[in-house]
């Protein structure tokens, strides 16, 4: 059988194919939840996320990408058995924190939604939240052994899945809500959520066992082991995961609790300027479940070769060869900016008609017509993080990444009282521009020379 030569094209292309279903089907569940449950209760969903962000970067954002990078290395070692037990010592890790951080957020909804969201109504949506975490950490471990070994079909299977079965149970809620006269609220959209990483987790693992016991009966008939090279216990490979993936839960934590401030303060700088509740979390809603679906979906492409950048640009890291770390920066510059140029010209053209057509909502159509802009700065900055995290340079990506959302929250403190939604947009577009600035800058030995 013929090797493929390629394995970050094929991978990428997987990916991609499987993310542009996803993102599809996502597209018109965010339609379908625009009608059930309007703006503002989309507004309300999209609150609870960056809560969501701070558990999930405190129990497995960094163990995720320390599994994929050092089951790179592994593999490029041939190392089976060192791979197997860096998911093992990864997973160990990630599932116990994310337990106690679920048992937390459940027990401290309430609190929160009062005193952090400043929205009692979220406290429901937070304890229904929390049964997510632990599905999702095992699923996120697992993608990220497959990410390291560039076998991407288990996690974009998983992927796939994750969004038909949220989707699906959302609709036969719905479907049963409305049958039996109940009303219909974001809890729908939380549940589905927490049915997804549930189906996607056991679909990860059941591939996970399957695998391992047809390695085991394969094992039985030769007289070799199948793993070559010295594996390290698993304790070793938790000290090793440790100490990569601390400093990025850091970074993560930080950037997360940067967003839920970005998060609560929109709506309320909103009231500032003159709107009152039920207006501010319909806009927020309007921009974050609508207008941004559009602005992110040709992202699923640049997002997939992301993905793959990071264990290839840590094999070449590993192996000493500059020129193919040098090759995959002037690439993603060469593909990234004029496929985002591309689609900045689509939205501007298109956008007013998407908004009213898709939504029925003229603001929708005004909000990407001006989100349009930062389509370059966005699609370029997902591969250049991905190849700094690639180098272990995390410590530059964090310091642009704080850099880039402290932009944002001036701009909400300063202008948006004063400017209304306009000034949030406008801190947007600022904030791409200085993250992607800021990336070149600490890519720049890869600039120049051949590629």
């Amino acid at each position: 059988m013929k090797k493929n030569k390629h394995p970050l094209l094929t991978g990428a292309l997987i990916l991609t194919l499987t993310g542009v279903a996803t993102r599809v089907i996502g597209f018109f569940y965010k339609i379908f939840l625009s009608r059930v449950i309007g703006a503002e209760g989309i507004g309300l969903y999209q609150m609870i996320f960056p809560v969501f962000g701070i558990c999930f970067s405190l129990t497995v954002a960094g163990i995720e990408t320390s599994i994929s990078r050092f089951v790179a290395g592994e593999a490029a070692r041939k190392n089976e058995r060192g791979a197997k037990n860096m998911l093992a010592a990864g997973m160990l890790l990630s599932f116990s924190l994310s337990l106690l951080a679920a048992l937390w957020l459940y027990k401290s909804a309430d609190f929160l939604a009062v005193h952090y969201l400043k929205e009692p109504r979220c406290g429901i949506l937070l304890r229904f939240l929390s049964f997510s975490l632990p599905f999702a950490s095992c699923h996120a471990c697992i993608t990220g052994y497959y990410y390291g070994l560039k076998k991407t079909g288990v996690p974009a299977v998983s992927q796939l899945l994750e969004q038909l079965v949220r989707v699906g149970a959302v609709f036969l809620l719905a479907d049963i809500c409305v049958e039996r006269g109940i009303a219909i609220s974001p809890v729908l959209a939380v549940l589905g959520m927490a049915l997804g990483e549930f189906s996607s987790m056991l679909f990860c693992v059941s591939v996970l066992v399957f695998q391992r016991s047809g390695a085991g009966k394969k094992a039985q008939g030769q007289t070799n082991s199948l793993v070559s090279g010295h594996a390290l216990s698993l304790g070793n490979c938790m000290r090793q995961i440790l100490a990569m993936s601390l400093p990025l839960t850091g970074n993560r934590v930080v950037m997360n609790v940067l967003a839920s401030m970005e998060s609560i303060l929109i709506p309320l700088t909103l009231q500032v300027y003159g709107l009152d509740a039920a207006a501010a979390y319909s806009i927020y809603g309007t921009l974050t479940g609508m207008s941004l679906s559009f602005i992110l979906f040709p992202n699923v492409l640049t997002g997939s070769v992301a993905v793959l950048l990071l264990p290839s640009v840590s094999e070449a890291q590993a192996a000493g060869d500059q020129k193919r770390i040098r090759l995959a920066v002037q690439k993603s510059i060469a593909f990234c900016l004029p496929f985002g140029t591309f689609c900045t010209v689509f939205f501007l053209l298109t956008g007013k008609f998407l908004g009213s057509f898709f939504f029925h909502s003229a603001l929708a159509g005004d909000f990407i017509l001006t989100l349009a802009w930062i389509c370059p700065f966005l699609y370029l900055n997902s591969t250049l993080n991905s190849i700094l995290h690639g180098l272990g340079s995390t410590g530059i990506t964090f310091r642009n990444n704080v850099i880039g959302i402290t932009i944002r929250i001036v701009f909400i403190l300063l202008c948006v009282p004063t400017y209304g939604i306009k000034g949030y947009l406008w801190g947007i577009l600022a904030n791409q521009l200085a993250v992607t600035l800021l990336c070149l800058g600490s890519l720049k030995g890869y600039l120049g020379g051949e590629p």
